[in-house]
């Protein structure tokens, strides 16, 4: 491996174990205000647009908290693959990921044409 890859594969690894941290952080401090809110909370007498309001925003904050930890898994799964020196190498065709690619979502597991093809798959079958 020529020192540019290596140093390619040095900046995404640093690059995925910051996002790492931050959505570590982001679950953990969620999930906190989520129990403190679910502890303190008081059976207070109000209108079907609070309520509606507060069921709205319960299930904004579930979303988000699903999209960071399967960002997470993602991330862990790249750092798996860049341990087990598969990092970088399209999921469906085999051929090596764009680094520019990587640059931009580092956990990606396929290259641009194929997951570019397997979304349009999914949207047709959504579709149908």
């Amino acid at each position: 491996m020529d020192l540019p890859t290596q140093t390619h594969l040095a900046t995404l690894r640093e690059l995925m174990n910051y996002r790492l941290r931050e959505l570590r952080a982001e679950v953990h401090a969620a999930d906190r205000a989520r129990e403190e809110t679910s502890a303190l909370e008081v059976h207070e007498v109000t209108d079907r647009k609070d309520e509606a309001s507060q069921y709205q925003q319960s299930g904004i904050d579930e979303v988000q908290a699903r999209r960071d930890r399967d960002e997470v898994a993602d991330i862990e799964q790249a750092l798996q693959r860049l341990d087990a020196g598969t990092y970088g190498d399209c999921a469906d065709c085999g051929e090596p990921i764009a680094l520019q690619r990587l640059m931009v979502l580092p956990a990606a597991r396929r290259c641009a044409a194929c997951q570019a093809a397997r979304e349009l798959t999914s949207a047709r079958a959504a579709a149908s």
